[in-house]
């Protein structure tokens, strides 16, 4: 398996969600996150024992935003040609196969896969042996 060029430490600032506020009170209200509009709101105007609001602060480094815990970075590829991109960039980039892709073409792309030395997150998805069934 071929190793990362640079193995940073990634740091994430909050990995809890961020809820909606009164999303815990009323059933019509979903968790998930709009920005309070009211003239009163206690969290619009950030008081002390509001829940959180997202801001800038909480996002990620630059250099490690999107970095899989491996130290790559995810590449979609539908096809085996798509490989090729990565044949210089097998050290920073792992191939990831599109959910859409068929069987047939997984093996295809698989074995390329192997002969160029580009790691595949979901090399094993869908490629279970006739033998074993």
């Amino acid at each position: 398996m071929v190793a990362p060029i640079v193995q940073r430490k990634i740091v994430k600032k909050r990995t809890a969600k961020f809820i909606r506020h009164w999303s815990d009170r009323k059933a019509a209200i979903k968790p998930s996150w709009r920005k309070p509009k009211g003239i009163d709101s206690p969290v619009r105007r950030c008081f002390k024992g509001a829940r959180p609001m997202p801001k800038i602060g909480y996002g990620s480094n630059k250099k490690t935003r999107y970095m899989l815990p491996s130290g790559f970075y995810k590449f979609r590829i539908s096809n085996a040609k798509d490989l090729e991109l990565l044949l210089m960039h097998n050290r920073k980039y792992v191939a990831e196969i599109a959910h859409n892709v068929s069987t047939r073409k997984r093996k295809q792309i698989v074995e390329r896969a192997a002969q160029l030395s580009v790691t595949l997150v979901n090399g094993n998805a869908r490629l279970r042996s006739e033998e074993n069934e």
